[in-house]
């Protein structure tokens, strides 16, 4: 049985002050409903970063007023490979740590293709993040045509190696691995259950390889209401990365329930 489901909600580029205060309403008067057993989840909301701070501040007022709210933490949707210095626009994992981020997104597939991060400087990320103290939240996934030539298991472990071969397996224990499909990422397609379960297993059996045992592995790709129970379902998923769904509080609330 495992011990604990994640759902980790992912902005992108989304949302207003406005929108962020209704967001944590709807959240805060949801949030009651959730069963006992939510105390076994993990969940975390990754907003663009100049609206952390209205997060931040929300959590710990909530937190000295001890409401239901503390079950939400924070992380970033990117950090920079630096820790500090002479890089116009980057955010380092110290300066995401003041606004209480405990976690934070490398890798995502919107960065690798848009933004032309390598595997090398996804590796990069992961190491700067963990020695500045941040948890990688690591995505990891194929492109329709590579699906299409049946390179998705290798394509991912491509994706790990460079992340292995960059931190080592002690390290890689303590990252979260999320896959993505790339062709399931905001077209309302989705990986069947059975066929993210598969990719899933692979990953388990390669980490297995080098001893990791422990590693939470998450689904992303149009998770919804509708499909998050036959993906919390299978043996391999522990968790979900939640796109779209997690602009609606109530969406959102509803896939945490699914997950309890």
């Amino acid at each position: 049985m495992k011990s604990k489901h994640w759902v980790v909600g992912n902005w992108k580029m989304n949302g207003s002050r406005q929108f962020v205060q209704q967001w944590l309403t709807e959240w805060q008067l949801g949030c009651d409903k959730l069963t006992a057993s939510a105390s076994q989840l993990e969940i975390l909301v990754c907003p663009p970063a100049i609206y952390l701070p209205l997060f931040a501040e929300k959590i710990a007022a909530e937190q000295i007023a001890e409401a239901n709210i503390t079950q939400l933490r924070l992380a970033g949707q990117n950090v920079s490979a630096y820790a500090q210095g002479a890089y116009t626009g980057e955010l380092s994992a110290a300066m995401l740590q003041d606004y209480q981020c405990s976690h934070v997104l490398i890798g995502h597939s919107e960065r690798r293709q848009l933004f032309a991060e390598t595997d090398e400087v996804v590796a990069q990320k992961v190491a700067t993040a963990q020695t500045q103290g941040l948890r990688p939240i690591l995505c990891v996934g194929e492109t329709q045509a590579q699906r299409e030539q049946q390179a998705t298991e290798s394509v991912v472990a491509a994706q790990l190696d460079a992340v292995l071969e960059k931190i080592g397996a002690e390290k890689l224990a303590q990252v979260i691995i999320a896959y993505e499909p790339i062709w399931a990422i905001g077209t309302g397609l989705s990986a069947t259950p059975e066929q993210a379960q598969a990719v899933h297993a692979s990953i388990r059996t390669w980490l297995r390889s080098e001893q990791i045992t422990c590693t939470p592995l998450l689904y992303g790709g149009s998770v919804s209401p509708d499909n998050a129970a036959a993906l919390f379902s299978q043996p391999d998923i522990d968790g979900v990365l939640v796109g779209g769904a997690s602009l609606s509080a109530h969406s959102f609330l509803q896939i945490c329930q699914t997950a309890v």
